[in-house]
């Protein structure tokens, strides 16, 4: 088995670089692809745990992206984490997000629920912010009884405390990523807030845009989604991935190669995304 979707506490996720290789070699598997949020921050100490394991670890993020007037997340696996110009577009990524937050921080204080930037900081590891902390400084005051209460009635999409950042378009993302050498996937699209469209069109549009993979297994996809996302992928020509996007503890129950108990990656998945990845180094 694979896991080709992960995070650490270098974005929402609470395990450490090292500990994340370390746990997906007790999982025995096959490989396991890291994807924070806008960053490689967490890469060199994931990459030198590598002589220690003997699970392949690999090299990605994920990115949020304006789609449908909703944000779309789009995974970029096997990039280059030596490729400078990427490295410098993340970082202007990550600098959109920090005015995010800061806007985010008067428009909650504005609604009687006034957090510092401070309190924020101490929810995380390091300095990339989410709302998952935000809900968790929220939680820390005492204006939520639990996190999850943060985004049902603050700060998720369409709430009153949510502050859109900007994003992405889907064709910038797939540039960027295949430019650093990666294969840009459509991440858990049965997941995609928004419902309202068809899938199978959204896909081909996607498509369009340069987009060349998708997320056909997940950790949180009833066995319906996973079927249908499989063969919508096989429909269109497009690379099918798969990973359980851990996080820890902050998604409880949910484990690194399993999900939520059925996930079972096919290992020959990675060989068709490195095909995929050899076919964009040629365009």
């Amino acid at each position: 088995m694979i896991d080709l979707h992960c995070h650490t506490l270098h974005s929402d996720g609470t395990d450490s670089s090292e500990a994340l290789a370390m746990l997906g070699d007790r999982a025995q598997l096959t490989a396991l692809c890291l994807t924070d949020h806008d960053t490689l921050g967490g890469i060199p100490a994931f990459l030198a745990t590598q002589p220690r394991v003997k699970t392949q670890l690999l090299v990605g993020t994920e990115l949020s992206c304006h789609f449908l007037g909703r944000s779309l997340h789009v995974l970029g696996l096997l990039v280059n984490p030596a490729d400078a110009r990427f490295q410098a577009r993340l970082v202007e990524v990550r600098g959109r997000r920090d005015d995010r937050n800061r806007r985010m921080l008067t428009r909650l204080a504005e609604l009687g629920y006034p957090i510092s930037y401070e309190e924020v900081q101490a929810q995380a590891g390091t300095p990339l912010l989410s709302r998952v902390h935000f809900a968790m400084a929220l939680a820390a005051r005492g204006f939520v009884r639990r996190a999850p209460e943060a985004f049902e009635r603050l700060i998720g999409d369409d709430c009153p405390g949510f502050v859109p950042r900007q994003e992405l378009s889907p064709s910038e993302a797939a540039c960027w990523i295949r430019e650093a050498g990666g294969v840009p996937v459509v991440a858990h699209p049965g997941r995609f807030d928004g419902g309202g469209f068809r899938w199978d069109e959204a896909m081909a549009d996607l498509q369009r845009q340069g987009l060349e993979g998708l997320e056909g297994f997940y950790g949180e996809y009833r066995a319906s989604e996973q079927k249908y996302f499989v063969a919508l992928a096989a429909r269109l020509g497009m690379v099918v991935t798969g990973g359980s996007d851990y996080h820890g503890t902050h998604k409880p129950g949910l484990r690194l190669g399993r999900g939520r108990g059925g996930l079972q990656v096919p290992d020959d998945l990675l060989d068709r995304l490195e095909i995929q990845q050899r076919l964009g180094s040629y365009r």
